[in-house]
Formats: C-alpha cells, structure tokens, sequence
C-alpha cells in the first residue's frame, strides 16, 4: 500500500497525490508524494487554476506563436516522449532551421532552479520566452504575437477567464499560462515509484540494476527527481562542428567550462537521443561512454576522475533498472497532449 500519501481528484478525472490545500474554488491543487522535497516554484504568484492551465495548453500547441505560424512549442516538445522529440540530435524550428543542441525533456518542473541546458533562465514564468524569441526555433516577436492573440476573439475571453480582472491579453499574462500547464508535467508514478511505496517488488535484474545505480549514478542523478539540479562537466568530447562550451557562455567563468545541467533520467527510456548534443542514440551508448570514453579534462566532474568500470551484465542490468523509471501514465496522459478543438 502507498504510504504516507493522500488522494484528491483534480483537473478531469486524474488522481494525484494530494500535498497542498486550495485557496479557491478555482485554484487546482498542486500536488505530489508526501516525500519529496518542497518545490522550488512560488505558488503564491501564479496559482494554476483549470481556466489558466487550459489556456497554457492552448498556446503550448499553437504554431501561430512562431515566425510563419508552422511550429509550436509541441514540435519539439511531444508529450508522448517526454515532452522532448526522438527524431533528430538536435532542435528543429522554423523553415527546417536547426539548433544548437538537443531539446531538453520537460517534466517535475516546479523543482528546477535552472533552465535550458546552461542555465541561462533562472525562472520558469520566462523559459518559454527562449524558444518562442529563438531564430533558430520558433523566431516569433512578442508584438506581433501579442498582435495575434488580442485579434483573436477566443483568446481574449480565454485570458479573462484565467486571470480575472487583470485578464487582459498580455506577455506577463502568457508566461503564466504557460507555466501553469507545464507545472502539470509531472511523473511520479513508474514501476520504480511503485516499489518504492511498497506496491510491486523488483525483479533480480532490476534490483540488480538499482544497487549498480546508487554506487555508481546517485550523487547527480539524484533521487527521487533522478537529478540534482546542478551542472556538471561529464567527460564529452566537444563537437568541433558545435563547439559548445555550455555553461560558461553564461557566467563567463572557466570553471564552468564544458558544464551542462544535468538532467533528470525519469522516463529516459523514452527521451533519445541523450546528452546536450544528441550524440548518443541509446542506453548502452551512454553507458559506453561513461566506462571507456570519458575525456579528461581539468574541470571533469569528481565522480568520473576514474572511469566507471562496467561489465556487459552490469549495464544490462543498469539498462532494466533505468527502464522502471517509465510513467505510462504521465506519457499518455490525455490532459498534457494535443487536444482536438
């Protein structure tokens, strides 16, 4: 039986994990295990109700947010994946542009201090200001954008219906919406989820695989967000044809050179290819690196000074444990994907 956890019905018929009351009839309850740690988002200045996250959802699936209203958030961010897409190494925006680096799966946001892959947003209310401003992605302009949705009538009702008497159609306004449905990303439900409340049991291989991973991958894939928010240089060779130093194109400090946000591996199976880049296609390419391909640099992250030594059974049995971390439920969930009008 779960412990410790208590159940409320919010937005639809879902059942989440109750850990917060509501202010108002119309605030949705933001909820998850009893045993995790506070989230990091400030409710307070933007309480999600059913009104707001609908219209986060709208404009997350609008394409006439981009440049030449082909491309939405969505095209990159597909709920079934993650909220990441599988098909290529790196973004792809409008007229086939493509990016820098590999698009970041978006999930259990309302921990995360940092965004985008150098940490160059600091809040999550501004993150979709990054792709919708991007040439390389969406190539909108905030006037022309704010031009389209005060011309459209659904819209301007939409607004008003979320926030009330400061409804009017505005860029504050929109970052909110959008931040109210993202913070509904949440995956805490996968099979690792139900053993750890005592639900299911593991099999040899999986438990097998979860004592590799805690000598070997815990101290920055750290439970139960399966990150620890930081940034870290892991041992990738730079791609000359990207030459991305990561993290010092933002704070300017060596130190911070060849650093990348480490990211969270819940539902891994299902967000390839993997690192900033996109290099690696699959798990066992992962793992191939980080036992024989590690590049020792001078800012290599402590942990990979030696290289971690694995055998074939090993990251198998790494690869099946890895593999508990799915949430069928959050991947297919109804509520966060597209919905027909």
């Amino acid at each position: 039986m779960r412990k410790g956890i208590a159940f409320i019905i919010v937005v639809s018929t879902i059942v989440f994990f109750a850990f917060r009351k509501k202010k108002s009839e119309d605030e949705v309850t933001f909820v998850y295990p009893s045993d995790w740690p506070v989230p990091t988002y400030n409710f307070d200045h933007n309480p999600p109700t059913k009104e707001g996250i609908a219209l986060g959802r709208k404009l997350f699936y609008d394409p006439n947010l981009s440049g030449d209203s082909m491309v939405s958030c969505a095209s990159c961010h597909l709920s079934f994946t993650g909220f990441t897409h599988v098909d290529h190494r790196l973004s792809h925006g409008i007229k086939d542009r493509i990016g820098t680096r590999n698009t970041g799966a978006l999930m259990n946001l309302a921990w995360q201090k940092d965004f985008m892959w150098d940490g160059a947003i600091k809040h999550l209310d501004f993150q979709p200001l990054a792709p919708l401003l991007n040439p390389n992605e969406m190539d909108g302009d905030l006037k022309e954008i704010m031009k389209y949705l005060k011309g459209d009538s659904a819209y301007v009702v939409e607004f008003k219906s979320a926030f009330g008497d400061s409804g009017e159609v505005s860029t504050p306004n929109m970052l909110k919406a959008f931040s109210q449905f993202m913070l509904q990303f949440n995956t805490f439900n996968s099979k690792y989820d139900q053993f750890k409340n005592g639900d299911i049991q593991f099999n040899a291989q999986e438990k097998k695989g979860y004592n590799l991973f805690k000598q070997h991958c815990n101290s920055c894939h750290t439970e139960p967000l399966f990150t620890n928010g930081g940034f870290a240089n892991n041992g990738l060779s730079i791609n000359p044809k990207l030459n991305d130093g990561g993290r010092i194109k933002i704070t300017g400090d060596s130190l911070d050179s060849l650093k990348f946000k480490i990211p969270t591996l819940r539902n891994i199976a299902s967000t390839y290819p993997y690192m900033h880049d996109g290099r690696y296609k699959s798990l066992q390419m992962v793992l191939f690196h980080y036992s024989h391909n590690i590049a020792k640099t001078p800012n290599l992250a402590e942990e990979l000074r030696d290289s971690i030594k694995l055998n074939a059974s090993e990251k198998g049995a790494i690869i099946s444990f890895l593999k508990t971390l799915t949430d069928k439920e959050f991947l297919y969930n109804k509520d966060l994907s597209f919905k027909l009008e």
